[in-house]
């Protein structure tokens, strides 16, 4: 019998185990040796990691709790699919790519588009090749048959067909509106891509003439087509329908009444410029008032602007109130005033709106059918609250714009012709107008926002990987992901995969917090607290980052980590290791035989075992994750270790009978092998090793397809 070695020696051993496993197949439901008669399939589509980078510690979490579920119920034999993924990530990947260029001292805007697109993708391609390594080292027992990326030609294809869908059932559209424009990166968000934040600026109550009017952007006035007041706010009544100068320029405005204008702002009356403002656009098109552009996308001012024209915004405002004091046209200026701004979550400027013509997806009947599908329980969340939140966001829902002026991403499908309406196809080009039957037609030149293919992502894998998979595996049995994307993502996948396939696309929908450390401050480079978990893996054993990952960890709050964490259940895996080695070492003579002589406390052993085992499953299945981790850390260490291993010692060393050692041999092995197996899908490399070693009838050549323990 071969003996274990003193030290678990993780990074020599953790590539090989994982070999051992990518070679014999069993992560692949297709090749599953174990599986159950009648056993219903057990599924879960990975987040795909941006490839653009390597891997967080977030990215940690989530391998590590899916992985978890994947291996548990593979060992219970159901047919278990964890469908990999990368995803190009749009708008995020072309920021990191555009730094790239930056630090050559390059800009996207020195390439035409189809070079900048090749460029990225070789570049994503290179990342994807290190981020799917990186998983495999975090021990993720995904099927990489099955891998998925974002931008493959036959997910381009299905995300094209399906917008044309949308659009032909009516819940697409093109218009011109005011979108969140990024002066920096050139291109529109949606409203989830903003970070807003209150922040002091000045107020500026300007004269225009007999009305004075308050505002933080005077260098927006010279777009201004109207003044507006409260219909019911008295002192303008006479006021209201008369025409006032515009200062700093020779034009006349009117004044206006409408019920938006909130008499207790400022001088309650207001400068209304539609091009600039979404409020004052609305205004605008219920008042049907003219669109002149001020600041153009570059986040300069016009030549309507005169004087100023060629100015950034700062260098603009301070020079037209310097202009209006100088022409006594300012009244006063409140410096201390507050007020919410919102930022591209990139860069950190302040979005400067615009108006642009896109392409919007109207969300009123998509979010009754996400509200719907939560509200019957086809949608449960693992943690109430984010239920409620869900609730709150769908109801109060705005239309979204999905069109990005960016290269990196899936191009929308539609054809235009000068004086026609967009022709939208299923991706393949037009052979002519329909409308005209000119043959002069031009692609649309912006992309699907990534979260539009995104949210499609589990219907749409499945059904571009082997014809059964879809009515085999669709719907999925838990979406994990973390909390900040329950708006991005996990909303729009309910309404969208609902939309397109009649089902939901999960069943739960497990939400991990953020990674603080152990001052419970957020994970982060500017605070210097980033931890690599491939770094400390390779320190401490990918054993133990999982199980510290894990430990006291519960559904949608935040995780604790520390290297300090780390190194402590490394001693656990060091504890593991050891206590192993002495029972396989005291097995020597072992002969397995049908009946054992226990004594009584053979038989409390025995019970606390059986004990375990149905907490642990119960654990498992309620997704009480963290709680089976201490759990399993209490039994092996204090009930095993300190208790049952120590009591059978003297038994085993100077026996009474050989039945009384025999049965103290029996009951060691047997708490040790349902011990790895419970322990396996937390910690799978070390529970592997040690599988491999013991001195058992093996039937199964792995430790992840041997049977779970129910218990009796």
């Amino acid at each position: 019998m071969k003996e274990l070695s003193k030290h678990f020696d993780h990074k020599t051993l953790e590539k090989k185990i994982y070999d051992l496993w990518e070679r014999s197949g069993y992560f692949n439901p297709d090749t599953q040796p174990n599986i159950k008669k009648n056993a219903k399939p057990f599924t879960i589509i990975m987040p795909p990691p941006n490839a653009n980078g390597s891997l967080h510690i977030g990215h940690a979490v989530f391998v590590t709790l899916e992985d978890l579920m994947i291996r548990y119920h593979r060992m219970k034999g159901e047919p278990t699919l964890w469908l990999p993924g990368a995803d190009h990530a749009g708008f995020e990947t072309q920021v990191v790519f555009e730094k790239k260029l930056e630090r050559d001292r390059k800009s996207r805007f020195d390439f035409d588009r189809d070079t900048l697109y090749k460029m990225i993708w070789d570049f994503t391609q290179e990342n994807k090749i290190h981020m799917e390594n990186q998983l495999r080292s975090l021990g993720a027992s995904c099927d990489w048959s099955r891998e998925k990326f974002t931008l493959d030609k036959d997910i381009v294809s299905l995300v094209q067909k399906n917008f044309k869908k949308l659009y032909d059932d009516g819940l697409v559209y093109r218009d011109e509106r005011p979108v969140n424009w990024c002066t920096k990166h050139q291109t529109s968000l949606s409203d989830l891509e903003l970070k807003s934040e209150e922040q002091i600026d000045s107020l500026y109550y300007v004269k225009y003439g007999p009305i004075t009017i308050a505002t933080t952007r005077p260098e927006t006035m010279f777009a201004d087509v109207a003044v507006a007041v409260n219909p019911k706010d008295k002192k303008y009544k006479k006021l209201i329908g008369q025409s006032v100068l515009l200062p700093l320029t020779d034009r006349k405005i009117p004044v206006i009444a409408d019920d938006a204008v909130d008499p207790k702002f400022g001088t309650g009356a207001l400068k209304i410029t539609p091009a600039h403002d979404a409020v004052d656009f609305e205004v605008g098109k219920r008042h049907k008032l003219e669109i002149l552009l001020a600041i153009d996308r570059r986040g300069k001012l016009t030549e309507l602007a005169g004087e100023f024209s060629g100015l950034k915004i700062d260098d603009a405002r301070t020079k037209v109130v310097e202009k209006l004091k100088k022409l006594n046209l300012l009244a006063k200026i409140d410096s201390n005033y507050k007020h919410v701004v919102s930022r591209c979550y990139k860069c950190n400027r302040i979005i400067e709106p615009q108006i642009l013509t896109q392409w919007f997806v109207k969300m009123e009947k998509l979010a009754k059918i996400g509200l719907a599908e939560v509200k019957s329980g086809r949608v449960k969340f693992v943690t109430k609250k984010f239920e409620k939140i869900f609730n709150y966001w769908l109801t109060n829902i705005r239309d979204w714009n999905i069109s990005r002026q960016i290269v990196w991403g899936i191009r929308i499908p539609a054809w235009f012709c000068p004086n026609c309406p967009p022709i939208v196809t299923d991706g393949t080009k037009p052979d002519k107008c329909p409308s005209c039957g000119s043959k002069d037609l031009t692609q649309d030149t912006d992309v699907f926002d990534t979260w539009f293919s995104s949210g499609q992502w589990p219907f749409i894998t499945l059904k571009t990987n082997k014809k059964e998979d879809f009515k085999k595996f669709y719907p999925t049995n838990v979406m994990e992901t973390a909390w900040d994307i329950l708006f991005f993502w996990v909303a729009r996948m309910i309404m969208l995969g609902k939309y397109f396939t009649g089902k939901s696309p999960f069943k739960h929908v497990y939400l991990h917090g953020l990674v603080r450390d152990q001052d419970r401050q957020k994970i982060s480079k500017s605070k210097g607290n980033v931890i690599d978990p491939l770094g400390v893996a390779e320190i401490y054993g990918t054993d133990a980052v999982r199980i510290a990952l894990v430990f006291a960890q519960t559904a949608g709050n935040d995780t604790i980590i520390s290297e300090e964490k780390i190194r402590g259940m490394r001693n656990f895996v060091t504890k593991i290791w050891n206590a192993s080695r002495f029972v396989i070492s005291q097995l020597v003579d072992f002969k397995e035989a049908k009946k054992y002589k226990y004594r009584k406390e053979d038989i409390s052993a025995l019970n606390k075992l059986n004990r375990i085992i149905k907490e642990i499953n119960s654990d498992y299945t309620n997704f009480r994750f963290g709680k089976a981790a201490e759990n399993l850390y209490k039994f092996f260490w204090h009930d095993f270790c300190d208790k049952i291993l120590e009591q059978c010692k003297k038994r085993i060393y100077e026996p009474k009978s050989k039945e009384d050692k025999l049965a103290a041999q029996a009951v060691l092995l047997e708490i040790l092998e349902t011990s790895l197996k419970l322990l396996h899908p937390i910690m799978p490399f070390v529970t592997e090793e040690i599988y491999q070693n013991l001195p058992i009838d093996k039937k199964e050549k792995s430790i992840m397809i041997t049977e779970w323990p129910l218990g009796n």
